[in-house]
């Protein structure tokens, strides 16, 4: 019995773990690595953060380098406007145009190149060897990249037309001249990078700020789960005590966790008090009944005895087993109902009206001994969800415990009715009661209300727990009521497994009186 108690130590907090054997043949087992959930909650939140400033930062430096590339060609193409500005009549017969570079202003590392509709070289700045022919060769504008002297650089292609001689008859002579102009683009990817080295600056200095508020946060919000663990892992076998935290129970989360580990933990607690009275008790019967045995040998033994003395020492022995024996068999029973089928599963269905006739059939000799009365109200059939042989264990202790105590000349009353969805068993008698202050024990194993009472009957204390383990095993109820000289009344509900008959059909029986 101690076997369950040893098992739940080595699994409490702060006992240690078990280990295998060498001779086993597995080697020991290595505890876990810890881990920290503050750690671990902080790390997904700034890969999160980190992750979403690469996107917002991807996005910002695509804008900044759309933004500055278009002002960018917004330059080029006024400086390539003011160069087509600067091209003028060149005064000869031909009336060919020239590039007037006196009032042209332009950076020294830009570079330009003019054409006319012939192809024909107009001008071009002094830092250029010319653009190669296919930037002219398309004839619409356009923006152009070149390589020039080792750098990235941006030409803008436009196509203009300048009229030569306008005060002349028909208007002048109209000239088409092509522009290309270009700029390095290292400005342009210098303001870019800038911009994306504040974003990232900007980011990182976010992402520090969070993570240290979160750390201050997340370490002030888990105060209470770390009280929580603290009160639990003062939790052993011998030390029951588990008082959640007040801010455990306030928080939303951890409030059914707190209060299932207190739920739990009482249960455990209330088990191994049981198991330990349980066994004390058993083990205080066991050795009582032993003594006695030993005792009627040791008397017979004492000095030479006459046939009919030897006979009724063995008498006595042979009785002081047989109780030494039911205690056995009922303990074995309870340890049999204990770790029978669980309730979730359907048993077969017993006729509780039938078990209740049989069980009446079977002590009716000791009610006539007693000058008891057994009367039966049943309604037939009354299928419930309990096995024959619990069904009629359960009803045997029950009549059993009825006739006993009751007083004589009086009646034993055995009603089996369908009530709902339950089927309602009661077992009525008519005798010396059960005190107030020992009905919260009755079901409790070796529990005796009246020690002097059980020795008259000789009960052994197990018979009630015994019909609580069974109907507890059902998932079903039992209730005793009790008044002291006048009665007891124990009713017991256990779900049906069919539809049972109504209340015309219930069947009284009543032995006639003696």
């Amino acid at each position: 019995m101690n076997q369950p108690a040893a098992e739940a130590q080595s699994t409490l907090p702060g006992s240690h773990s078990l280990r295998s054997t060498p001779g086993s043949g597995s080697g020991s087992r290595q505890p876990p690595r810890t881990q920290s959930i503050t750690r671990k909650l902080i790390g997904t939140v700034l890969l999160v953060e980190l992750v979403a400033a690469l996107c917002v930062s991807g996005t910002a430096l695509f804008y900044e380098r759309h933004a500055h590339f278009r002002a960018f060609d917004v330059m080029l193409h006024g400086r390539a406007d003011s160069i087509l500005g600067a091209v003028q009549d060149a005064g000869d017969p031909q009336d060919h145009v020239m590039l007037d570079k006196t009032e042209l202003k332009t950076p020294p590392e830009d570079v330009y190149e003019v054409r006319d509709e012939s192809g024909s070289e107009v001008g071009r700045s002094a830092n250029w060897q010319g653009a190669p022919a296919a930037v002219f060769a398309h004839q619409d504008d356009g923006f152009e990249r070149l390589r020039i002297r080792g750098a990235h650089y941006r030409l803008l292609r436009l196509h203009g037309v300048r009229v030569v001689d306008p005060g002349d008859k028909g208007g002048g002579v109209p000239r088409r001249v092509t522009v290309v102009y270009g700029s390095p683009t290292a400005r342009v990817w210098g303001a870019v990078r800038e911009a994306a080295e504040f974003n990232g600056v900007i980011d990182l200095m976010l992402l520090l700020i969070t993570g240290l508020v979160m750390a201050w946060l997340l370490n002030r919000s888990l105060i209470p789960l770390r009280l929580l663990a603290a009160e639990a892992s003062g939790v052993s076998v011998n030390s029951w005590r588990f008082s959640p935290p007040e801010s455990a129970l306030r928080m939303r989360e951890l409030a059914p966790l707190a209060l299932a580990l207190q739920t739990v933990l009482a249960s455990l607690e209330r088990s191994f008090d049981q198991q330990r009275r349980f066994v004390g008790d058993a083990a205080h019967e066991l050795k009582t009944a032993v003594a006695v045995v030993k005792s009627s040998l040791q008397l017979l033994a004492m000095r030479p005895r006459t046939s009919q003395e030897y006979q009724a020492g063995l008498d006595r022995c042979e009785a002081d087993c047989g109780r030494m024996e039911e205690i056995v068999y009922k303990m074995l029973t309870l340890a049999r109902v204990d770790g029978g089928q669980p309730a979730t599963q359907s048993p077969a269905a017993t006729d509780l009206a039938g078990c209740a006739r049989q069980v009446a059939d079977q002590f009716e000799s000791m009610a006539t001994l007693r000058r008891v009365r057994i009367a039966l109200s049943l309604a037939e059939p009354l299928m419930v969800r309990v096995a024959p042989q619990e069904c009629m264990l359960l009803l045997s202790n029950l009549v059993l415990n009825a006739l006993q105590h009751s007083y004589p000349e009086s009646q034993v009353t055995i009603t089996a009715l369908p009530r709902f969805e339950h089927a309602e068993l009661t077992v009525e008698d008519r005798g010396d009661g059960i005190d107030a202050a020992a009905l919260p024990h009755v079901f409790e194993r070796f529990y005796r209300g009246d020690a002097s009472r059980d020795r008259s009957t000789g009960g052994t204390g197990l018979g009630l727990a015994i019909c609580k383990a069974i109907v507890d095993q059902a998932a079903g109820s039992i209730e005793i009521e009790s008044t002291l000289d006048a009665g007891t009344t124990v009713r017991v509900r256990l779900s049906l497994a069919s539809t049972c008959p109504g209340a015309d059909q219930l069947e009284s029986s009543v032995p006639p009186e003696d």
